[in-house]
């Protein structure tokens, strides 16, 4: 009895592992990674930089979808996309698989933020239709963050001119009291870094206000009540940290000392980030809780952004987060029907389950499950690609070997105005 409990509990630890490393074609995880990515991108951004995305997507709608404008779809499927994918498309251009796969992308990128902001394509976005828009735009704002020297830099005068513009119309929508506030922040902190008038209480206040719903141990209130979801994955952690790297980044000099601002919010990502790790199963399954789970892997996105930043907490190896992450894109992407006949992700959480909806969900909404791939913005050479890989928490815990305890992690930086 004593030997059948020490091998199941062998098995727990070391197949889940197994499965991490061992894939088809015995594919590298980083390259299985890679197909992922290819696999969601190339028919949005291929069609984009034809004109034809809004002529060939085909579209899904929440069966208790609002009566706002179904255009709002393309503009969403485009921002998510181009937030998630963007670190990946920073390295530089070599000669390997992954690199033409790369560059096609990137091209394909630049042709379509063109084409989203001129009024002759017929792929320019429904910028200002809806309040929707300004989620979205954000979205975009947000690649371009990620992506600076290779997004935004290399765009003609007349297309940037023309994104701020857009981005400074998004000023009358009027966002809820929620985390939409960090829409208008990584707006405006975008137009601060770009050198354009931005509007500084939209920073500030949003600033002000995330402060306030912060309720402790890397967790977000989205908005004055907390709610058990997701959503400081999908938002807060990282466009607050953005926002304030932005204003660092354009030097702004306000009443808000930005630097230490994110020096504390970063320390919140990272204490978040191993409460995320901690939800993943062995079997590479985590929470499926709170709305917008149509989302999929963008509840990982702190994680993600934690390993890209190079930030991970001590706790928390590139081989076990590595590991972790893989399994879970196993266990999503390669049993179940996630894309519709035309290509495109499909509404689900895992697979096609349109119940799951809610009454603002698109399938371009999904597309923030590209969230989770940041890691691959850093090179096949770093550590978080070339460790072998470890088990993770829960694999530990349920196969009786040692793990870290979990503790609450107090704020240690404490700030006020400069004046």
């Amino acid at each position: 009895m004593k030997r059948t409990f020490i091998l199941m509990a062998a098995l727990a630890l070391l197949l889940p592992l197994q499965a991490a490393k061992k894939v088809k074609n015995q594919q590298t995880d980083r390259e299985y990674w890679c197909q992922l990515a290819y696999q969601m991108a190339q028919p949005v951004l291929e069609n984009m930089a034809k004109g034809e995305l809004q002529k060939n997507m085909q579209t899904e709608f929440s069966p208790s979808f609002d009566s706002r404008d179904r255009r709002v779809v393309y503009m969403e499927t485009f921002g998510r996309l181009m937030a998630g994918i963007a670190p990946w498309l920073t390295l530089p251009d070599d000669d390997t698989a992954e690199g033409q796969q790369r560059k096609q992308l990137r091209e394909w990128a630049l042709q379509s933020y063109k084409n989203s902001v001129d009024p002759d394509s017929p792929d320019y976005l429904c910028w200002g239709v809806a309040g929707q828009n300004l989620v979205d735009a954000a979205y975009i704002a947000e690649s371009f963050l990620r992506a600076w020297d290779v997004l935004w830099v290399p765009l003609d005068e007349v297309t940037k001119q023309r994104y701020v513009k857009e981005f400074q119309r998004m000023r009358k929508i009027d966002p809820p009291y929620t985390n939409w506030f960090l829409f208008s922040s990584t707006i405006e902190s975008l137009l601060a870094k770009a050198g354009a008038e931005y509007d500084e209480f939209r920073v500030n206040t949003t600033c002000r206000k995330v402060e306030e719903w912060y309720v402790g141990d890397g967790w977000y209130a989205d908005g004055p009540v907390f709610a058990f979801d997701y959503y400081s994955s999908y938002v807060f952690h990282a466009m607050y940290l953005e926002t304030l790297q932005a204003m660092v980044d354009a030097k702004a000099n306000t009443r808000i000392d930005y630097q230490k601002y994110h020096d504390r919010a970063l320390k919140r990502a990272q204490k978040f980030s191993i409460i995320l790790e901690r939800f993943i199963s062995p079997e590479g399954t985590f929470p499926v809780i709170g709305r917008s789970t149509p989302y999929r892997m963008a509840a990982m996105q702190p994680l993600a952004l934690m390993a890209w930043y190079q930030k991970l907490p001590a706790d928390l190896s590139n081989g076990q987060v590595r590991a972790a992450l893989t399994q879970v894109f196993h266990r999503m992407f390669d049993y179940q029907q996630n894309y519709n006949e035309g290509g495109y992700l499909t509404i689900g959480f895992c697979g096609s389950q349109p119940e799951t909806a809610d009454w603002y969900t698109n399938n371009g909404s999904l597309y923030m499950t590209s969230l989770s791939f940041m890691p691959l913005g850093l090179p096949a050479d770093h550590p978080f690609w070339t460790d072998a890989p470890q088990p993770w928490t829960q694999v530990k815990a349920w196969g009786g070997q040692p793990f870290p305890k979990d503790h609450r992690w107090g704020d240690d930086i404490h700030t006020r105005d400069k004046w």
